[in-house]
């Protein structure tokens, strides 16, 4: 018992070690800064479209105080999907500053890879499991015919009315579902293995050196710096922060 507790002693100072010698999350990387709610880098999503998830993601931050962002990219650099995403979500503050309401939709035209990224504060009405078959029956068969737009909007209506009922608020404009036709292939790619998660998160905690004020201080956790009131009038950027939650794939 005692040799097996050594080794888990210094396997845990191995895991220390090593990443402290990484890089922090995002840092070095050159993200974009936001235009709105909706940031087409990769010029993916037609004007009719982005106009429709525009309103969208306003009305329902207005009525819920929840910034749903949506993003497209050329390619992630050479980075993971899961590691992009938090690194621009932290980046750009998605939500209010404490209350971390936001969700954030990310699709790299290159990888052919898409995530759906929550903050702390939907965790709770939008569980990995719900975002996985938003993912698999609203997006991906978009997405495979090349209709990014399409498949966002839908993707984003989807979450947009789960949040407004979540609320208890009614959305005015029309915003119809669209289910394509046939069967749908399950998504590989949609996370990682519950240990490397666990991992994972718990090496993002000491290396923004938050780890023991979380054990001893109840959970206290890094806040991006937000962009406040930027980016054409949308107020969703406002400090808002994420511990990883949501899904990915491919298509």
């Amino acid at each position: 018992m005692e040799r097996t507790g050594r080794k888990h002693i210094y396997f845990l100072a191995f895991v220390v070690i090593l990443f402290c010698l990484l890089p922090r999350i995002g840092e070095g990387v050159e993200y974009p800064k936001p235009r709105g709610a909706v940031n087409d880098f990769a010029g993916a999503i037609t004007d009719s479209i982005e106009r429709k998830m525009e309103a969208l993601c306003r009305e329902v931050w207005d009525k819920t105080e929840t910034a749903l962002v949506v993003v497209t990219v050329n390619t992630l650099e050479g980075m993971d999907p899961f590691t992009y995403t938090q690194g621009l979500y932290e980046r750009w503050g998605i939500g209010k500053k404490g209350v971390d309401k936001g969700v954030l939709f990310l699709v790299a035209l290159k990888e052919r890879r898409m995530r759906i990224h929550t903050g702390y504060g939907v965790e709770g009405i939008l569980p990995d499991g719900r975002l996985g078959e938003i993912r698999d029956k609203y997006m991906i068969p978009f997405f495979k015919k090349g209709d990014f737009g399409g498949g966002l909007l839908n993707g984003l209506t989807a979450v947009a009315l789960i949040v407004a009922r979540d609320a208890g608020v009614d959305l005015t404009g029309k915003y119809p579902l669209y289910k394509p036709r046939g069967s749908v292939r399950k998504v590989g790619g949609a996370g990682l293995s519950g240990l490397l998660v666990l991992v994972f998160l718990f090496l993002i905690l000491m290396r923004s050196g938050l780890f023991f004020p979380f054990l001893f201080l109840g959970g206290m956790r890094h806040r991006g710096g937000g962009f406040g009131g930027f980016s054409g009038g949308f107020g969703g950027f406002g400090g808002g922060s994420s511990g990883g939650g949501g899904v990915g794939g491919g298509w």
